[in-house]
This record gives C-alpha cells, sequence and structure tokens, in this order.
C-alpha cells in the first residue's frame, strides 16, 4: 500500500548541477572575484597615493599582483564550471533521463 503521504521531489542530474551552480558556486565567485577586485584596486591607490615611499610602494606592487592572480583564478573557475555544465548539460549529446537510462546522439568522431 502506497499512500504517498511524504511528497518526494524528482529531479535530474542536469537540474541538480545548474542548482548548485546557481544557489552555491556562483555567489561565491562572485563574492571572491570583488574580494580580488577590491584588493587589486587598493593596491593601485595606495601606489599612487604614496610617491615617495618606496616601501609602501613595494608592497602595493604586491597587492596589484596578488589580486590579478585572484582575479585569474576566479575567471578560470568559472570558466571550468561553465565547460562541465556544457559538458553534462541540456546541450550536450548525452542524456541522462530520471530512471537512469542513457543516450548518445550524434556523436561525430574525425
Amino acid at each position: 500500500m502506497d499512500f504517498h503521504i511524504i511528497p518526494v521531489a524528482e529531479a535530474s542530474i542536469n537540474t541538480l548541477m545548474q542548482g548548485i551552480n546557481k544557489v552555491i558556486i556562483n555567489p561565491i565567485i562572485y563574492f571572491l572575484f570583488a574580494c580580488a577586485m577590491a584588493y587589486f584596486l587598493y593596491g593601485v591607490a595606495q601606489y599612487f597615493l604614496s610617491p615617495d615611499n618606496e616601501e609602501i610602494r613595494k608592497k602595493s606592487k604586491s597587492h596589484m599582483v596578488s589580486g590579478l592572480i585572484g582575479l585569474f583564478i576566479m575567471i578560470s573557475v568559472f570558466g571550468i564550471m561553465n565547460l562541465i555544465l556544457g559538458t553534462l548539460g541540456e546541450q550536450s549529446n548525452i542524456k541522462i533521463q530520471q530512471n537512469g537510462d542513457y543516450s548518445v546522439k550524434n556523436v561525430q568522431i574525425n
């Protein structure tokens, strides 16, 4: 006897990955991207506001390089996540149905 008292949510792997990307990963990437940009701009401001102090200018150059490295890493993570979602997503040649079956359509090998 099956009463269905407890609601059951059904979702595919594509929906799960898109939800995780939208709710968890993208906000984290945006926040870290903003932090890296602020760190870079802080280094630029220090560099231009103290033209006579070499110690501060050296630290500000370090801040700018670290900020640029952080920006590069965040852009790379965003690109890798989009590559993974594009490979597993709706536009891919591999389709996974909700019951676990899969199908591969029109794979061309050159």
